[in-house]
């Protein structure tokens, strides 16, 4: 062998190592689950696709085809809030097409169940664990591990981008980019970089007619519309409120410490709501059985997972005292290694699964309003949904920013209904807007019949 062939084959020995130590992107297709009886009766893939200059984010998915008609029926892109609570909890918990039997955990495997109201019987949908640490993505660098709200927006946009290279079979599906809580910052940031690089004609074009959301954040600051929330539920008296207004004087944030009267009302507020289940007001609080952080009622929320530790409802859950019972299921469930070698989860490269991870995320958009009004210029749809018994991120707040687009209204606040019952009331706006209310935080979990109607008429491009 000469000096150039030998140079040949070692540059190729090298390309062939290098190849093989890259991360296949495809995914794979899962037909039984273990904890759930028979074959799956919906086609799921999971799989990673690497994002970043050098792919050192490996963000892990769910693809669960539409059970209806999949080759017409919309796709859409499910970012669960946090950030970094897992897909798997919107999947399982929210609007998937299978959950966990609520059963209080007896040691063995959870068993797993046909959720009749899932979104998929309207629509394909992609859960993403995301930001890259949620569930099962993972980084290969400790840099890829730092990100924040514009730097995994864009890694969000590389994901679908490649996701739509390895499905083309999708590419003229109408897709939506959805998401609730914490979403409500990245969701409108995500859709506007997709219709931007559609508008730079990059390749392949894909199809976005919209974007939903429930109870999302949206800008800095919404808390301070807590005080006016609880009294137009009844949750203070007429008398703490109108001092609560006097003293404070709409501010119930930024305190000056001299206020003494302001902060006496605010201390008196917090005593009489402590005893309230934030993510459903009417639902009983549970005991606490894991160590929450502090509670701020007014700063930094907790996650979500640490919320909804502290939520008891016996009807929806009958053989469960909790419902962080019916959520101690995941964890048991997410862990075991028969799981994780079904789902194809690379082995090593995470630990204990957590339902909602701590990530080194900073959050640098303040306010996703001006993402809403670009979008609604460039005329994209919207479904804007709201718990209204949720305060953990209230109506109120959502219908003051939403005002503050100054669109006028097309369809005046009226009930909408799913068989002849009032689901919530709803408002249309000329911005192709839709505002719903009805439920509690995560909507879908409190009311699934309600919710996947709501959904399949705005897909059908129907009133509610």
């Amino acid at each position: 062998m000469g000096k150039t062939e030998l140079c040949y084959y070692l540059f190729l020995v090298l390309v062939v190592a290098e190849l093989c130590l890259q991360p296949v992107a495809a995914g794979s297709t899962v037909k039984f689950l273990p904890g759930f009886e028979g074959p799956l009766p919906f086609e799921l893939e999971t799989g990673y696709i690497g994002v970043g200059d050098h792919e050192d984010a490996q963000l892990f998915y769910y693809f669960i085809k539409s059970e209806s008609n999949p080759e017409s029926d919309p796709v859409l892109l499910w970012i669960t809030g946090g950030p970094g609570c897992s897909a798997l909890s919107g999947l399982i918990y929210e609007i998937g097409p299978i959950t966990f039997e609520p059963v209080e955990y007896n040691g063995s495997l959870p068993k797993m169940i046909l959720n009749p109201y899932s979104w998929t019987t309207a629509a394909s949908i992609i859960f993403v664990d995301f930001p890259v640490g949620t569930g099962f993505s993972y980084a290969t660098t400790p840099s890829a591990l730092q990100t924040s709200d514009l730097q995994s927006s864009d890694l969000a946009y590389q994901f679908l981008h490649k996701w739509f290279i390895d499905h083309p079979e999708f590419l003229r599906n109408s897709l939506y980019v959805g998401g609730d809580s914490y979403s409500g910052m990245i969701v409108p940031i995500i859709t506007q970089i997709i219709a931007i690089k559609n508008e730079m004609e990059i390749k392949p074009f894909i199809n976005l007619k919209g974007y939903l959301l429930g109870n999302p954040s949206t800008i800095e600051g919404e808390n301070n519309y807590e005080i006016p929330y609880a009294y137009g539920m009844g949750l203070i008296s007429d008398e703490l409120y109108e001092s609560l207004k006097t003293n404070c004087k709409g501010e119930y944030l930024n305190i000056s410490p001299s206020n003494t009267l302001c902060l006496q009302d605010v201390q008196t507020f917090k005593e009489l709501l402590k005893g309230i289940n934030e993510p459903h007001i009417l639902e009983p609080q549970c005991e606490i059985f894991f160590s929450p952080r502090p509670h701020l009622l007014f700063g930094q929320r907790r996650s979500l997972d640490e919320k909804f530790h502290q939520l008891k409802n016996p009807e929806l859950l009958p053989a469960l005292k909790c419902r962080t019972d019916w959520y101690i299921l995941s964890y048991h469930w997410a862990d075991d290694g028969q799981v994780r070698d079904v789902l194809n989860i690379r082995k090593g490269t995470i630990g204990k699964w957590e339902r909602c991870a701590t990530l080194q995320y900073k959050k640098t958009v303040m306010s996703s309003i001006p993402y809403h009004d670009n979008l609604s210029r460039k005329g994209y749809r919207s479904l804007i949904y709201s718990g209204d018994h949720d305060k953990v991120v209230n109506f109120r707040s959502t219908q003051a920013w939403i005002k503050s687009l100054n669109y006028s209204v097309v369809d005046d606040w009226r009930t909408w209904t799913v068989d002849d019952q009032v689901a919530g009331y709803t408002r249309s706006y000329s911005n192709q807007m839709t505002f719903a209310t009805g439920a509690g935080h995560t909507a879908p979990e409190y009311k699934p019949r309600e919710c996947l109607a709501m959904l399949t008429r705005w897909m059908s491009y129907q009133t509610l």
